[in-house]
């Protein structure tokens, strides 16, 4: 197939689809044989595996040597672009029924971002992007939400369950930003964090000790969608630090302040 941006989201939509109609199928139904702890508060299911084995099988049948990141498999190391993996965000709300998780995938290539999808199969919504060509839910184009101030924004976050030893400053930017602003909203995926931040549902967004599965492909919908995404301190570096601040753009500089003095780099 050939290596285009529009290519790689064909892929990408199909893939994820794919995926979130294996997890369907099991949904409400897991056994307990088939749920593992990898560490304290991080799960990880059968269908997280077989996710994300479904979602490379037909990966490679277009793009045989592309590299590819899944969280389940690790690192894979070809030529071309990478496709970076998140089979389903949100195992401890998938395991529990709580109706918030989803499928990401995120693929760069010549060092940018050139298509990213996160696919929420509870609710049919496909959040999709390639690069300079917008971002669309369910093939209708969506922009960020036009709040500008931080006082009248909804906001959402991640509760840092890896990061113990930094749970105190991020509860500082917590109680900062919780003072500051309307509300917060915790969901548990942060890939759909980042794509209501994207359509608007949400003005923005923060969390700390993400992986880059969790972040590719939303980070592309906020910037197709005209919003902005750094770490914390406003550089562009996210992807590897996984300390991510995403908003509509028009609050970014007030949350920035607020998550630049409370949270200290790693």
């Amino acid at each position: 197939m050939k290596e285009t941006k529009e290519n790689y989201l064909a892929v990408a939509q199909k893939a994820a689809m794919a995926a979130g109609k294996l997890l369907m199928r099991s949904y409400g139904k897991l056994k307990n044989s088939q749920i593992h702890t990898k560490s304290k508060n991080d799960f990880v299911t059968e269908l997280d595996k077989r996710s994300e084995a479904l979602i490379i099988s037909m990966i490679k049948r277009s793009f045989p040597s592309h590299s590819i990141q899944g969280e389940e498999s690790g690192l894979a190391e070809g030529t071309g672009a990478l496709w970076i993996i998140d089979p389903l965000d949100g195992t401890a709300n998938y395991i529990h029924r709580f109706p918030l998780f989803s499928v990401s995938i995120g693929v760069m290539n010549h060092g940018a971002l050139q298509a990213g999808v996160v696919y929420d199969p509870l609710h049919r919504e496909l959040f999709s992007a390639a690069r300079g060509k917008g971002a669309h839910l369910n093939q209708k184009r969506f922009h960020v939400s036009k709040v500008s101030r931080l006082s009248d924004a909804l906001m959402t976050t991640g509760i840092p369950f890896r990061a113990r030893n930094r749970f105190d400053e991020y509860m500082d930017s917590f109680k900062e930003i919780s003072l500051a602003s309307s509300g917060m909203r915790r969901g548990g995926s942060a890939a759909l964090d980042l794509a209501y931040v994207a359509c608007g549902r949400l003005d923005g967004f923060w969390e700390i000790n993400l992986s880059a599965w969790d972040i590719a492909a939303g980070a592309l919908l906020i910037k197709e969608a005209g919003g902005k995404i750094t770490d914390l301190w406003g550089k562009p570096d996210y992807l590897k630090s996984g300390d991510v601040l995403a908003s509509n753009g028009k609050i970014h500089s007030q949350l920035q302040a607020i998550t630049a003095k409370t949270l200290y780099k790693k």
